[in-house]
């Protein structure tokens, strides 16, 4: 059966506070990973699973994300003399995408950055890509939300157990398993470690239906003065079934200094070219540290 699942919405408008000075005029989610930045690893996420379009929510600074998803003629032109079809190759390999890119003018939250693609949504139910939660490219997470979402026709949203003392940092549910599946009961956004309902956070992976946007336009803000995605699915919770998938292979934060450098050096060693010298060189820096 075909996925009704043909958009994505890409949030790349936040500021990147956490790795600042290197964000302060480069988006975060142009940080590479290796030699791919983030986003574009969320890209080819979402077209592995049959996604045509991709919408990236954007603001100030992050002009570079348009730059890498353009032509690069003058490059591609120097590839092509020097004869190196590979990195030719390598460029363009996502030359066929259609991308709508969408400023968001203020920073208002995750809410708010999906409210803002609403124009482009219309009827559709669509996917949520957050680009720091990397996943390793062969987790199929997302291709198995849509496959429940195209058996049920409900909202679906990525868990992950965390620690309870971590459970601040995100939203979290409660909710009652049937199957490999939660019936989500309740929704609380960045909950304190006390009052949160269970440790099953809410990761950046999201199937939606378009009347999440009604929700949106509904919904205080929450968190931060912000347009909680979170609080808008308790809103949606009343009047329709939503459900969590649980991720079974390995996320990294990669919006976090610490789970990106966990993210680049895995990646390394996954690398053919790279794997065999970075090994290497870990082992060696261990003993002289030891």
């Amino acid at each position: 059966m075909k996925s009704g699942i043909k958009k994505v919405i890409l949030p790349a408008a936040g500021l990147g506070t956490r790795f600042l000075p290197a964000t302060k005029a480069s988006p975060k989610e142009m940080l590479p990973i290796v030699d791919t930045p983030l986003i574009q690893y969320a890209v080819e996420e979402a077209i592995a699973c049959g996604i045509e379009e991709i919408i990236i929510i954007t603001g100030k600074n992050k002009r570079a994300i348009e730059d890498h998803f353009d032509t690069a003629y003058r490059l591609e032109e120097k590839l092509r003399n020097a004869g190196n079809d590979k990195l030719l190759e390598v460029i363009n390999k996502l030359d066929h995408l259609h991308i709508a890119y969408i400023r968001q003018r203020h920073p208002l939250g995750l809410g708010h950055a999906i409210l803002c693609a609403k124009p482009f949504i219309g009827d559709e139910a669509f996917a949520v890509i957050l680009s720091d939660d990397l996943l390793d490219p062969e987790e199929p997470l997302l291709m198995d939300m849509i496959r429940v979402y195209d058996k049920l026709g409900c909202p679906v949203i990525a868990l992950e157990e965390v620690p309870r003392s971590e459970v601040h940092r995100y939203g979290v549910i409660d909710g009652t398993k049937e199957g490999d599946i939660y019936r989500i009961n309740k929704l609380v956004e960045k909950p304190k470690a006390e009052e949160a309902p269970s440790n099953l956070a809410i990761i950046g992976r999201y199937i939606l239906t378009p009347d999440i946007m009604g929700a949106l336009e509904r919904v205080n803000p929450g968190a931060g003065g912000e347009i909680q995605l979170t609080d808008a699915l308790a809103l949606l919770l009343r009047d329709r079934p939503i459900y969590g998938y649980p991720i079974k292979g390995k996320r990294y934060d990669a919006g976090d200094k610490f789970g990106y450098l966990k993210a680049v050096v895995d990646f390394a060693l996954r690398n053919d070219e790279l794997s065999s010298d970075f090994s290497d060189y870990l082992v060696q820096k261990v003993k002289t540290m030891s």
